[in-house]
């Protein structure tokens, strides 16, 4: 690695005391369960008027130890990028935070990331921060989970079942093989750390719940009127669309193109939808601190919700079309296990979950990675 950096100007030391003391700008980018060790480690290396900051995706651990351990003459400028490696910096949002910090400092952290390209996004707040990602990622990476682990329970790839071979599916199944791809303490730390997230993982798992319910028992009249509700709240006339592609979406599957496409309840959607009202949440103003997996679950809750089409065909399905009656169950079941794990703070068991489905995916996740990174692509462009 050493002889990697020959020429470039880099220099490595021993441990981060020693980096801290040389350094006017220190960012950690440690895991959330373990910042505290690290920061306690370092921090009396600090120079003073120095700018911190740390790359976590839950800022109310992160400033609770900055606020613990750095002395007030230290600048607190956070941030957080809402893009995985995979991904250039230059057009990505990056949320940028001044907790605690003189004007020029500030400013140079503005213009550090600004030089590079990215989307900043000035929040007042770390608060503000945590409400966002706890929509945007935690709640998003728990829908496209459970579908994994619904399919792993059912025992079949969705690319070779004709319930899942339409546009929407094809990016459900890319989404949730990208989630996949990645480490699963990174998903951990944001479920189950964040102080927002299991409130609103508990009422997505409720109203998930409460729709299969009404769908098992037929009840027609009350299930339209609380998906129109839904409907109503998020997707009204005065909203500015995201408007994905339809050709685009059905160029992105992982199928062999033989198979005739069945219809699909979407319930995955329609909760989502369905939490999002019963939260009060305005899923279009959390797009300032998007990441690409919440933009398609937006993109394709918007596209089921405005073709009127689509919407009855999934509302019949849910209701009367027993052949998905398993796969809803699978995915009820699904649910309510990930609700669990979050709520009872089970690190340890988010991650063996999540190992399990990613076992059974192995094959497929590069491909996935790759293609929902086209995909993405494709659908920011359009």
């Amino acid at each position: 690695m050493e002889e990697d950096l020959v020429g470039h100007q880099v220099e490595i030391l021993g441990d981060g005391t020693a980096v801290a003391a040389k350094s006017d700008l220190l960012i950690y980018s440690v895991e959330a369960e373990y910042l505290e060790q690290v920061v306690a480690q370092s921090y009396l290396a600090v120079r003073p008027n120095a700018i911190v900051a740390g790359q976590t995706s839950v800022k109310s651990i992160e400033i609770a130890i900055f606020e613990k351990y750095l002395p007030t003459g230290i600048n607190i400028v956070t941030f957080h990028a809402m893009h995985g490696p995979g991904f250039e910096p230059k057009g990505q949002k990056l949320i940028l935070i001044r907790h605690r910090s003189d004007d020029e400092s500030y400013q140079r952290m503005f213009d550090l990331f600004n030089k590079v390209g990215t989307d900043i996004v000035e929040l007042p707040d770390y608060h503000q921060h945590d409400q966002i990602v706890a929509d945007t990622q935690a709640v998003t990476h728990v829908g496209f989970e459970s579908m994994g682990t619904a399919w792993k329970s059912a025992g079949f790839f969705p690319w070779d079942n004709a319930s899942y071979n339409g546009g929407i599916d094809n990016v459900k199944i890319l989404t949730t093989l990208r989630i996949f791809s990645y480490k699963a303490h990174v998903y951990a730390g944001l479920a189950i750390l964040n102080p927002y997230a299991r409130q609103q993982v508990k009422r997505y798992a409720i109203s998930e719940s409460e729709l299969f319910k009404l769908m098992i028992m037929e009840e027609e009249q009350a299930f339209r009127e609380r998906i129109y509700k839904a409907r109503d709240f998020v997707f009204h006339e005065s909203r500015k669309l995201i408007m994905f592609n339809d050709q685009v979406m059905k160029d992105f599957s992982l199928g062999d193109g033989g198979i005739h496409p069945k219809p699909n309840s979407h319930l995955s959607i329609l909760s989502m939808v369905d939490a999002w009202y019963h939260l009060g949440v305005n899923p279009y103003d959390n797009l300032i601190a998007q990441t690409p997996p919440f933009r398609l679950r937006l993109g394709i809750a918007e596209y089921l919700f405005k073709n009127e089409q689509l919407l009855e065909e999934s509302i019949e399905t849910a209701l009367y079309d027993k052949t998905i009656r398993g796969d809803d169950l699978e995915f009820h079941s699904a649910v309510r296990e990930w609700s669990s794990i979050i709520g009872y703070g089970d690190m340890e068991g988010y991650k063996k979950h999540f190992n399990d489905v990613q076992t059974f995916f192995a094959a497929r996740l590069d491909e996935g990675k790759k293609q929902s990174a086209e995909l993405i692509r494709r659908l920011m462009m359009d």
